[in-house]
């Protein structure tokens, strides 16, 4: 295979990394957005805290909903990237004091991103690129004909989009909609300079990103991607391919004990029989792109490969996920079809690959993942013994072939999981299960079982008096007669979340009583834990780092990259209190770095 020296050298070492959303930091020279610029610092400081990986989230042009997951190409990088600093200028000076005007006129003291500022950005790029003489460019020329599977259809798909008051695809006039030929060759003609803008825009990305891959390979330190399984509806690729999905239904995820209802995604799921069809070309030209940009990449929901929740696309939207469907249906189809995926994506790059797989994983993907060397995801609060001993499992019990971690960009960071969530159930997945054919009133059992103060943002923490499963079933059945394995799911979920705080503390060795509040005793101590893991990988996010030089100040619930099932402009756009510069001076760093040279995965 392609990826065998890739592997080797992976697999030889462990190592440790951050995750970074670039859209989170910013320098003296930041435009309020992170841009291909800061990237080239956050490098710097990695490798300052003894890193050798740092993971980005997808940097795919994102749609209306400014989710990274929810893009409108699988190729095209977000503008709101691009440097201006380092955009080769016109001769003409305004240029240069418009974009210190720009950057002069941005608030940094603030808590998230303005995305407003990438309109201003593509505003003053537009000026630029219509006094650019790109006449005999070979670059320019060549990306072009590098990218000619994707480019074309995604510029053109830009400006119809533009030219149709941002309307999804599906909503243009049948001859757009539909991809007829005459119109769109009309439409180029008439477009062509905006068409070629986009082009060019796609570029100056380009080009801006391979140099930030550089500036890694000199440091050393390894870029780490992040492929989505999937593609918005409205998308240039749903566009230009529409055969390629199965656009009567809608992704997402079965409901499970974090999402009473499940998850609704939106996006449509693949009709891999007819990209299969096509030699899987779309599958790897993704790869063929990506491997400009990243020596590793993440898999996004590697299980969805195997099987994909599918929700009929008519469904109301408050149903979430609760109606959906396995697709393929026929389990014995799930291991063949998850691992000739793989395989071709593992015969179609020199990228190293890591999958998310995370939730309700069917064994035949976790044998599959083990089988072809790619490594998981271990999230500390969900690494346990949940079948028997309902204890966190011990550092040296992680799987090897993993990516150990406190947390992901869709759940809580670390200390707002100890303060209001370990220990507790989902307030909503309890309602509906009382409220099923057993009858059970939740507003009564709710103060019986549940401590009224200490249960806030949804989550419900346990009394500590339900100290058994048989003072569980006294307290829940409130006098009538259920037999205990027609509450096998209540004792489930009280066995794996009853005094988690208890017993991590207690899994850590730590002397005292278990504070209610994080402190950076429990956190030094959970990260020096991970840190210790069996596994081949630690990367951590850069929030949960902070916290270690007590510079993400007042409730820890605040700092939150996404939450999973909910569309709020808080999404995607959390904004960091400090500026690269200073956070490269902070004493954090020497913290940081020592606990990665003391666990024998750094630099």
């Amino acid at each position: 295979m392609v990826q065998s020296c890739q592997k080797e050298v992976f697999l030889s070492k462990k190592r440790a990394g951050i995750l970074v959303p670039l859209f989170s930091v910013y320098s003296k020279n930041s435009f309020g957005i992170g841009d291909f610029s800061d990237l080239k610092l956050i490098l710097d400081w990695v490798f300052d805290t003894g890193g050798t990986i740092l993971q980005l989230l997808p940097m795919n042009e994102m749609g209306g909903l400014l989710c990274p997951y929810d893009s409108l190409s699988s190729f095209a990088l977000e503008p709101a990237y691009i440097s201006l600093l380092d955009i080769p200028l016109p001769k003409d000076k305004s240029f240069k004091r418009q974009i210190e005007s720009l950057r002069k006129n941005i608030p940094v003291n603030k808590h998230y991103v303005d995305y407003s500022l990438r309109d201003e950005k593509i505003r003053i790029l537009r000026e630029i690129f219509l006094l650019s003489d790109l006449d005999g460019c070979k670059d320019f020329v060549t990306f072009k004909v590098d990218n000619s599977y994707w480019l074309e259809d995604f510029s053109l798909f830009k400006v119809l989009k533009d030219k149709h008051q941002g309307r999804p695809w599906y909503d243009w006039p049948l001859e757009f909609k539909s991809r007829n030929p005459d119109a769109l060759i009309k439409f180029r003609k008439r477009y062509l300079d905006e068409i070629t803008f986009q082009e060019w825009l796609q570029w100056q990305l380009c080009v801006q990103f391979k140099a930030a891959l550089a500036h890694a390979r000199n440091m050393k330190v390894y870029l780490k991607g992040d492929l989505p399984i999937l593609v918005s509806r409205d998308s240039a690729d749903v566009w230009a391919h529409p055969d390629f999905f199965k656009l009567e239904f809608a992704a997402g995820a079965p409901p499970d004990m974090y999402c009473a209802k499940g998850q609704r995604w939106g996006m449509p799921t693949y009709n891999w029989d007819k990209i299969k069809e096509d030699g899987y070309k779309y599958l790897r030209e993704k790869l063929k792109y990506a491997e400009n940009f990243y020596d590793m990449l993440r898999v996004d929901h590697v299980v969805g490969l195997f099987r994909i929740w599918s929700i009929p696309y008519a469904d109301p939207l408050e149903n979430q996920g609760l109606n959906g469907f396995f697709d393929p249906a026929d389990e014995s189809q799930w291991k063949d079809h998850g691992k000739e995926l793989l395989n071709v994506m593992l015969e179609s790059t020199e990228m190293f690959l890591c999958a998310e797989d995370l939730g309700v994983i069917p064994y035949s993907c976790t044998q599959t993942l083990k089988e072809l060397n790619i490594p998981g995801n271990d999230v500390q609060r969900w690494v346990k013994d949940w079948n028997v001993l309902h204890d966190f499992l011990r550092p040296q019990d992680y799987r090897f072939l993993s990516v150990a971690m406190l947390s992901t960009h869709d759940t809580t960071n670390w200390p707002a999981w100890w303060e209001n969530e370990a220990g507790t159930v989902d307030e909503a997945l309890f309602i509906r299960k009382c409220s099923d054919q057993r009858s059970i009133g939740f507003d009564y059992v709710k103060n019986q079982l549940f401590e009224p103060t200490l249960s806030r943002h949804g989550r419900l923490r346990w009394r500590k008096e339900v100290d058994s499963v048989d003072e569980l079933l006294k307290r829940l059945c409130c006098g009538r007669h259920i037999p205990a394995e027609h509450l096998k799911d209540f004792i489930d979920l009280y066995e794996n979340s009853f005094q988690e705080k208890e017993k991590l503390w207690k899994a850590l060795s730590l002397p005292g009583s278990t504070p209610e509040k994080c402190n950076n005793v429990i956190l030094n101590a959970v990260l020096e834990s991970t840190f210790a893991a069996s596994s081949l990988f630690v990367i951590n996010t850069i929030f949960d780092l902070l916290f270690l030089g007590d510079i993400l100040k007042g409730d820890a619930w605040q700092y939150r990259i996404n939450t999973p099932g909910t569309i709020s402009d808080k999404n995607w756009s959390l904004f960091m209190p400090i500026s690269i510069e200073e956070l490269r001076r902070h004493p954090v760093n020497k913290t940081i770095r020592a606990r990665v040279i003391k666990s024998g995965r750094g630099v």
